[in-house]
């Protein structure tokens, strides 16, 4: 095993936490319209092996217009939006019917989530379903995800599932986005018209001479391309997560991956919890104020969230998802974070203990004020505030 097929090998095997996206044209059978079931058992399988080793996975699955305009009749060409709108709404369904029948045959339970750019862009919309797809990974399910084309106009959609996938990945904090493509990585060239064109192993950094090489996306059901291959692996790379293109028809795609299969890597600068939280401390405002006790203090510096009973104060008006300073008794600031309540939740809670949540609000929100992914300390290592 060469060191490049060897590096390939190691970066799958350490990934925790991968998203996998899969285009219609490896799903879909552009001549039938049929979804490819033995390619889909196939990876099926190889889904099922991630599992028992103890990886989270998440699907980002194209096809539901590409199946869907089939059923309904829909010729070749292209679709109005409302025409693509109904052969969505027809597809999502079998697709997540295939999906469901595939992973049951490995007792894994299938989870659907339709999402559109506000979901992943608005904080509260984001918080929601990134603690939707949290639960179900906790849960041992598998979420398959697809944007909600039968409800997107063109101005409110992503247009392709890479980006979508990358912004999942920034979502959850994923360490690895695998992108299954009908080619097997990056060239320097078109390999469809330059038979010599040189595959890139590694890209360290998307420079405007790596997006010169992208070209465009092949004729049939793909709206991707290589150009949004690597407006993906700006999102996850920025986000801290890992990114390889790679051919995904073989039916045991993945499996070749964690055996070095030929591919492209995307490298990130950092982690994803680090890429996280350098987001939250630098380019978020705050919008109010939370004020804690020396006990709450103690427990941040050891890294735990932020529970009610340790807050003392409340100021300001902010929303759920909201960033919100977070200070000491002495009014020095001891970090910043996302809140999990808005302003007039958080002073009815304050003070309480998580087990009083529901009664208090009517409703049970989450144990922490703020959780310790969505908090950044401004601490010394002594445990005082840095001046």
């Amino acid at each position: 095993m060469d060191a490049v097929t060897k590096q390939t090998a190691d970066r799958m095997t350490a990934s925790r936490c991968l998203i996998i996206k899969i285009g219609s044209a490896l799903l879909v059978d552009d001549t039938t319209g049929e979804i490819r079931t033995d390619w889909l058992i196939g990876l099926g399988a190889d889904i099922a092996r991630l599992k028992a080793r103890g990886v989270n996975v998440v699907i980002v699955s194209s096809g539901a217009i590409a199946v869907g305009r089939t059923h309904l009749g829909l010729k070749a060409g292209a679709l109005a939006l409302e025409q693509k709108q109904a052969a969505a709404a027809t597809g999502q369904i079998r697709l997540a019917h295939a999906w469901q029948e595939t992973l049951a045959a490995h007792d894994i339970t299938v989870a659907q989530i339709l999402l559109t750019p506000s979901d992943t862009e608005e904080r509260r919309r984001h918080l929601n379903a990134r603690a939707t797809i949290e639960t179900l990974l906790e849960m041992g399910a598998v979420p398959v995800i697809n944007e909600n084309d039968s409800v997107a106009t063109e101005e409110i959609r992503y247009g392709d599932n890479d980006r979508l996938a990358a912004r999942v990945a920034q979502m959850i904090s994923a360490d690895t986005l695998v992108l299954l493509s009908d080619v097997d990585g990056l060239y320097r060239a078109d390999p469809r018209l330059d038979a010599t064109a040189e595959l890139i192993a590694e890209v360290a950094e998307i420079t405007p001479e790596i997006e010169a090489m992208a070209g465009t996306a092949p004729a049939g059901y793909s709206s991707g391309g290589m150009v949004t291959k690597l407006d993906a692996a700006k999102i996850a790379t920025t986000a801290g997560c890992a990114m390889v293109i790679t051919d995904g028809k073989p039916r045991d795609a993945l499996t070749r991956l964690e055996g070095g299969a030929r591919c492209t890597w995307f490298l990130p600068s950092s982690e994803p919890m680090t890429a996280r939280k350098r987001w939250i401390a630098a380019a978020v405002d705050t919008a109010g104020a939370i004020t804690i006790d020396d006990g709450a203090v103690a427990a941040l510096r050891v890294g735990k969230s932020l529970l009610p009973a340790g807050v003392t104060q409340v100021d300001g008006t902010f929303d759920r998802g909201d960033a919100i300073a977070v200070k000491t008794l002495d009014g020095r600031i001891a970090g910043r974070g996302l809140s999990a309540y808005s302003s007039s939740d958080a002073r009815l809670i304050m003070g309480r203990k998580s087990r009083d949540i529901e009664n208090i609000l009517g409703y049970r929100g989450r144990d922490e004020m703020i959780h310790r992914n969505d908090l950044v300390t401004e601490l010394s290592a002594a445990g005082a505030p840095e001046e």
